[in-house]
């Protein structure tokens, strides 16, 4: 066990820079992924335009030999991803038309969104934006500015997210200075930050990134993205752990996937974890239609039948709502 692996254990904030050396060291090629993972050459496919990123702690998770493990599905590319059925496309949900400026998106009464960076921790192959004008990495804060006084200049939005990218690849000097900067605006009451990180690389989750969200002015929430129970292990949960326990309340949201998450067992134990670990199950989300991630979906009925299953094993509490984001809604629409 290594020093970073005892500290997890324990729960103790990890060390600066551990989490972007396990960045650093992710999995860059189909070809390396399937080699991690004890797959045959011929497993690996093409990545196109959306190139493949896994980050040794995620990859740990995945079973070696397996071509059906959940974790890897989410990650290999696959030849469905270049077929190109008719209503997928590269901006499903109308990002482009609701961007008053780059990087900044308005859809929603009250909040707005700010894509802050074109880096993840991990590349999901059915990301929604994975065709969007992402900011370049490494990103600057003179790029987010713009965003930002545009928030200024509009007294009626009271929160703001955070998003990508991921903005948890900032590291923790240039997080704390956007933290800051949003926290000057006077009329805004909420920082909701949009992460993978955690899940990812579990030693993002340093002291310095909690102080700083402790330190800041605004009600601050953390919202991850996890969609199966074998993504959670104990340096996840420690990591999860230090946000809480820091008085940060923190959510979850899971994308609904083709042979991931798709039966009652899987999504049962995943939000009956997460609330066990303190953390709150908020949105079941519909696949997105991009373009290159069809082969995820899971009908809608579907979808609905095992909402109404999870209704009747767990308390209310632990199940997320269903939803789906419909371009020029004024709201995500609730499916169940």
């Amino acid at each position: 066990m290594t020093v970073t692996d005892e500290r997890n254990a324990m729960g103790e904030p990890p060390a600066e820079g551990d989490w972007q050396a396990d960045l650093a060291g992710a999995v860059r090629s189909a070809a390396e992924l399937c080699r991690a993972v004890r797959l045959p050459s011929d497993s690996a496919v093409d990545a196109g335009d959306w190139p493949v990123l896994v980050p040794r702690p995620y990859l740990s998770r995945i079973a070696p030999g397996d071509p059906r493990d959940p974790l890897l599905l989410q990650v290999l590319p696959r030849r469905e991803e270049h077929e190109s059925p008719p209503g997928f496309s590269s901006d499903p949900l109308g990002e482009t038309a609701a961007a008053p400026v780059p990087g900044l998106l308005w859809k929603y009464r009250g909040r707005s969104l700010i894509v802050t960076t074109g880096s993840c921790g991990v590349h999901c192959r059915f990301c929604f934006r994975r065709h969007f004008p992402l900011p370049a990495s490494p990103p600057k804060l003179a790029a987010i500015e713009p965003a930002l006084q545009r928030v200024e200049r509009e007294r009626s939005i009271h929160e703001v997210v955070l998003s990508g990218g991921d903005p948890l690849t900032f590291d923790d000097d240039h997080f704390g200075r956007l933290v800051a900067r949003v926290g000057e605006i006077f009329h805004l009451r909420r920082l909701r930050i949009h992460t993978r990180m955690p899940i990812a690389i579990p030693n993002r989750v340093t002291e310095r990134l909690v102080e700083t969200l402790r330190a800041s002015r605004l009600t601050t929430l953390v919202v991850v993205h996890v969609n199966h129970p074998a993504e959670i292990d104990a340096s996840v949960e420690a990591a999860l752990g230090r946000l809480v326990n820091a008085g940060i309340p923190v959510l979850s949201q899971s994308v609904l996937l083709r042979d991931v998450n798709d039966n009652v067992e899987t999504l049962a134990d995943l939000f009956e974890w997460l609330v066990d670990l303190r953390v709150m199950p908020y949105y079941l989300h519909q696949l997105d239609h991009v373009a290159g991630a069809a082969h995820f979906e899971v009908p809608e009925s579907r979808g609905r039948k095992l909402v109404e299953s999870l209704r009747a094993r767990l308390p209310g509490y632990a199940v997320p709502r269903y939803v789906q984001e419909v371009p020029g809604a004024s709201s995500k629409v609730w499916l169940g």
